[in-house]
């Protein structure tokens, strides 16, 4: 169990790191951060890059650092120890969902695919899966 801790922990923290990365391509557009891949500028340049005028990446982030404290949590509360798993797992389901329905959009609507929009989908992925097989192998009170 502690390994799926720790696995998903540095998810994550991966996550976290390319939420901040995309967060600062679409606050400053430095184009040269898209590593010469020309969706990540179409993708963030769409009307889907933005929630009620927030940038998707400041949702991703806050995704990632509430599942990462959550986890964090397990170690110093009895509530987040008994409870983090399922939390982190309907976080991660959340994330999954939508971070299928933005991937939809940028197969379907926009016709770009952004590296990071993908490697972040992964990493949610990873998230929701630790997550889950931790809840199922959590032992019952």
């Amino acid at each position: 169990m502690k390994n799926l801790y720790w696995a998903n922990l540095i998810a994550a923290g991966a996550g976290v790191l390319i939420s901040i990365y995309m967060l600062i391509f679409k606050l400053f557009a430095i184009e040269s951060m898209c590593l010469g891949n020309g969706g990540c500028s179409t993708v963030n340049a769409s009307p889907y890059s933005e929630v009620y005028g927030i940038p998707v990446a400041v949702v991703g982030l806050i995704g990632y650092l509430a599942i990462a404290a959550t986890l964090i949590l397990e170690n110093y509360s009895s509530f987040f120890k008994e409870n983090g798993p399922l939390l982190e797992f309907g976080m991660g389901l959340v994330g999954v969902v939508y971070s299928a329905y933005l991937t939809y959009l940028e197969l379907n609507v926009i016709h770009a695919i952004c590296p990071f929009c993908v490697a972040s989908a992964i990493v949610i992925t990873l998230c929701f899966v630790f997550a889950l097989i931790r809840l199922i192998k959590q032992p019952t009170q």
